[in-house]
């Protein structure tokens, strides 16, 4: 079982969520805790207002509404009343068990999952201090219940994912979801779990789930007003359907909210850094027929992920490693320059890749996978190297032995000096 806190400040928005989910068939209300009357018999006012009354006692706490998703893994599904009864189980042992809350389960993703609603608020107004709440008393409470009830626990659970699937979150395929919803899945298992600093990290992530991250053209007045959009991505990697903009989502992944990511994630992924540089170099190390091919599937092996940036004639300017056994980002560049995409190339012995063998780098969902397998891109270099004659050669020679610039070339700082010298003479 994994679990997940989150705080917000409005109750409303987390009812709200759950309840929009009721509406659209994927969810359920299953149980309250510390209500007057069974849920079947409340309406949303009297589920709402039991909630809102008691935060009421102490309007000095802003982030007053608590949001906990509880998941199980794929191969689980427990029945309501067990859900029920973990619900009840964690609550009392985080030290929510006299606070109210509603219980819901959720069918929208690839596993089974509940969500919980309730508030930090007491019956005597005072606050619920949630400090470090996830690694003490929730990693307790988690750990607890696995052998109580006997769950997959969290730490084979995440394991499976990582071998099989990075997150806990379906591939979206337009047209076979809800795209909202679809969208808001991948949203809620990376936002918060990976470590990003830029926008083109994060949809180095996004990416591999057909989703991407927009702020739209320099020139466009959504650019201008710091606005960003989420697109939903084909295999080709190219955008379908209507786009939806981040202040609908019920976690509001806003550009303003995602910035101030950005500059946490910064810090928080340097001690990630040694671990995929040590990687990176034993991959090298040990590979035998270095091909830049192989050098990706091995990484994929090791649960890193390597996203080329191209330009349009194919020529490789950029490479991002996504580390999901860290859940950190990182530019090649950033990890030093023998990291970045020029260096690469040159430590896997190759002097220029030939036609690109990954999607453009400038199409959104670029640089996934290989087009083309290993058999094929052989075939097709041999297929299309160009038969070069003695005469040529010789051009060629020529070519590679003229000085790198043209031959009237000065460097400036002589051409500085000297002008200033013809200024003295003049002055004299």
């Amino acid at each position: 079982m994994v679990a997940v806190i989150k705080t917000g400040n409005s109750i409303h928005r987390a009812f709200n969520y759950n309840e929009n989910k009721v509406k659209e068939g994927v969810a359920r209300c299953i149980g309250q805790g510390n209500y007057p009357v069974e849920v079947n018999h409340m309406s949303l006012t009297m589920k709402l207002n039991r909630l809102l009354r008691q935060v009421e006692l102490n309007q000095n706490v802003k982030r007053n509404s608590v949001h906990i998703s509880l998941n199980f893994a794929p191969s689980e599904s427990p029945s309501d009343e067990k859900m029920k009864a973990i619900a009840d189980t964690y609550m009392e042992k985080i030290g929510f068990g006299e606070q109210p809350y509603l219980v819901y389960r959720h069918e929208d993703a690839g596993h089974s999952h509940l969500h919980i609603v309730s508030i930090k608020i007491r019956a005597d107004g005072s606050r619920i201090d949630m400090n470090n709440i996830g690694k003490n008393q929730s990693e307790q409470a988690r750990k607890a219940i696995e052998k109580a009830f006997g769950l997959v626990k969290a730490k084979a659970q995440k394991q499976a994912a990582y071998q099989l699937q990075p997150v806990h979150a379906q591939r979206v395929q337009y047209g076979k979801s809800t795209t909202k919803r679809a969208i808001q899945n991948v949203l809620i298992n990376v936002l918060d779990k990976y470590k990003y600093s830029s926008l083109p990290e994060l949809n180095a992530i996004l990416n591999q789930y057909n989703i991407h991250a927009d702020r739209g053209k320099e020139t466009s007045r959504m650019y201008r007003n710091g606005g960003l959009v989420y697109k939903v991505l084909d295999t080709q990697g190219k955008p379908v359907g209507v786009p939806i903009k981040a202040s609908l989502f019920y976690n509001k992944p806003t550009l303003k909210s995602l910035e101030q990511k950005f500059s946490q994630n910064k810090q928080r992924k340097v001690r990630h850094k040694l671990r995929l540089k040590n990687t990176i170099d034993k991959v090298l190390f040990r590979q035998e027929n270095k091909s830049l091919e192989g050098f990706i599937k091995v990484l994929n092996k090791q649960g890193i992920h390597t996203v080329l940036r191209q330009n349009e004639e194919g020529r490789i300017y950029g490479i991002t490693y996504v580390d999901h056994r860290t859940q950190s980002v990182f530019n090649g560049s950033e990890l030093g320059k023998q990291y970045s995409a020029k260096a690469m190339q040159e430590r896997l012995g190759l002097r220029e890749v030939p036609e690109p063998n990954m999607h453009s780098a400038r199409k959104p969902g670029i640089g996934l996978q290989p087009q083309h397998t290993a058999a094929e891109t052989k075939d097709t270099i041999k297929d299309e190297t160009p038969v070069i004659s003695e005469k040529e050669t010789e051009t060629v020679l020529d070519l590679l032995l003229q000085p790198e610039q043209v031959v009237d070339y000065l460097p400036y700082h002589l051409k500085k000096n000297r002008t200033k010298k013809k200024k003295k003479s003049k002055k004299g």
